[in-house]
């Protein structure tokens, strides 16, 4: 069984900036890509930025220039970097991570979602 699990959604004023941490946790061999994704009501999930654990990176075109993925291979962890958010950027964001688990099959994980808004 592998855990997902987000940290740092909340409440900031246009212009500002968050970090949100996603942690994986369980029966982890080795976690091919982690992401972020969001969905704000009446939309479908997008998603919003990927790496892989080779470090290569994706972005939504509507985040480059703003949002910094990075993750910590040995600590099965991820976060973003949100600058200049805007109030289209509210959403809750997700946190999926793609595992090699130690039963050697590749699963999908995600966690339970953090509410970020942006508004004044």
């Amino acid at each position: 069984q592998v855990q997902v699990v987000e940290s740092g959604g909340g409440l900031v004023q246009p212009g500002g900036s968050l970090r949100l941490s996603c942690a994986a946790s369980g029966s982890i061999l080795s976690i091919i890509t982690m992401g972020w994704y969001r969905q704000a009501p009446g939309n479908q999930r997008e998603l919003v930025a990927s790496i892989t654990n080779g470090g290569s990176t994706n972005y939504a075109d509507s985040v480059k220039g703003r949002f910094a993925i990075s993750r910590d291979n040995a600590k099965n962890s991820m976060t973003l970097e949100m600058n200049s958010l805007k109030p289209e950027d509210t959403a809750v964001y997700y946190c999926n991570a793609v595992v090699f688990t130690t039963g050697e099959a590749i699963r999908d994980y995600w966690g339970q979602g953090t509410q970020v808004t942006v508004s004044s």
